[in-house]
């Protein structure tokens, strides 16, 4: 098995992982963990790129005569969160941590790099994409914005995310769509400041906000196509600081989660009007902005590529009524950038019994990095065999 010939250079690869882990870095800041990626790549014998879109990095590993090329990507970049784990591998960087896993996701791929490296089973040409800041600006989009594709051709891209609460390595696919758009809307929502005692000589905002909450929610439960996934998430609410007061303006930040580009051009034009019609029944007005910030396409999953993945789990002793998922993830993913590009699948590795995502008590669960590894090397025997 493939997991035998990984498994020797799995305290080593557990040693890296918490290395990462205690040296987390933020989005385009990822200076120490690609100098570390890019070492290791090299001490491989893999051709390095790196530059790319800031601190990205590339590792190219050919064998054989054959043309066709493949490449699978791996972020690197942490979050601005206080971990509270406690374990010793902590994070030694206040306020930043490892609460998504890309620390194991980058040790994974490393994983394929030392197996690929002693055992060139493959006929074609493997990149090794570290992609910088995925949790924010879109490192993915950078990298297509600076040729990624050009410079590194390949005929299929895959990406992978660890999925906490199912067992350790089972691989969670589907053909289609696969992750949900999402787009962050920021609204003002101005009326005339005044004192609390005289509410008739102001127009309050507050309450014209409160509404405004309220009706989003008809938009997904009256407006988007019930068969298609739509989540519209008030995440903050500002203004005001005196409970005599009613003040003149309260902001809204809004998450919208869309798994169509139908559906996403609906909540464009619906969540705006609803924002503004509900400020301008209590005599306020509304400024949206819509889009603002990061924007990610909702991730399309090549058919037959993840047909084909879900093939290499039943084919490795995954149970397969849990492979397929029944429906989109709803979290968003750059990855879906590469996906627009180039066919391709991304999917998930079950991670086994530890905390959410994002949760400050996050840890990666290192029993994941040989299953993960050896996946990889299965998906690059497969797709680029040797005839």
């Amino acid at each position: 098995m493939i997991e035998n010939l990984i498994l020797p250079f799995e305290r080593q690869l557990v040693a890296i992982r918490r290395d990462l882990h205690a040296h987390p870095e933020l989005c385009f800041q990822e200076h120490r963990t690609a100098a570390l990626v890019a070492e290791q790549l090299e001490h491989l014998g893999f051709e390095v790129t790196t530059g790319i879109a800031g601190t990205g990095v590339v590792g190219t590993l050919r064998n054989g005569s054959d043309e066709r090329a493949i490449a699978i990507r791996a972020d690197m970049d942490a979050l601005p969160i206080m971990e509270t784990t406690g374990v010793p591998h902590c994070s030694q960087t206040p306020g930043v941590m490892h609460a998504c896993g890309h620390d194991g996701h980058t040790t994974m791929l490393l994983g394929l790099a030392y197996y690929l490296a002693g055992n060139r089973n493959f006929d074609g040409t493997v990149h090794l994409i570290f992609q910088p800041a995925e949790e924010d600006i879109s490192g993915a989009l950078r990298m297509i914005e600076e040729g990624i594709f050009d410079r590194f051709p390949v005929d299929a891209v895959f990406g992978l995310h660890n999925m906490p609460g199912y067992p350790v390595g089972q691989i969670l696919v589907r053909p289609g769509t696969i992750t949900a758009a999402v787009d962050i809307v920021s609204a003002r929502i101005v009326g005339v400041a005044g004192h609390g005692a005289l509410p008739h000589q102001a127009v309050d905002p507050v309450v014209a906000a409160a509404s405004a909450v309220m009706a989003l929610q008809t938009a997904v439960a009256r407006n988007a196509d019930p068969l298609e996934p739509t989540v519209v998430t008030v995440g903050a609410i500002n203004g005001g600081v005196l409970a005599t007061a009613i003040p003149e303006e309260v902001s809204l930040k809004i998450g919208v989660r869309t798994t169509s580009e139908a559906s996403r051009a609906l909540m464009e034009r619906r969540i705006p009007e609803i924002i503004q019609q509900q400020a301008a029944s209590f005599g306020c007005r509304a400024d949206v902005v819509y889009g603002e910030g990061y924007r990610y396409p909702v991730g399309v999953n090549t058919p037959q590529i993840a047909a084909a993945v879900r093939d290499i789990a039943v084919g490795m002793g995954q149970d397969p009524r849990l492979v397929e998922l029944p429906g989109p993830i709803m979290f968003s993913e750059d990855f879906a950038y590469f996906l627009q590009q180039v066919p391709g699948c991304y999917f998930g590795i079950g991670s086994g019994d530890v905390k959410s995502l994002h949760d400050p008590g996050y840890d990666f669960n290192d029993a994941a990095l040989v299953p993960g590894a050896a996946f990889w090397a299965r998906i690059v025997e497969t797709f680029l065999p040797i005839q």
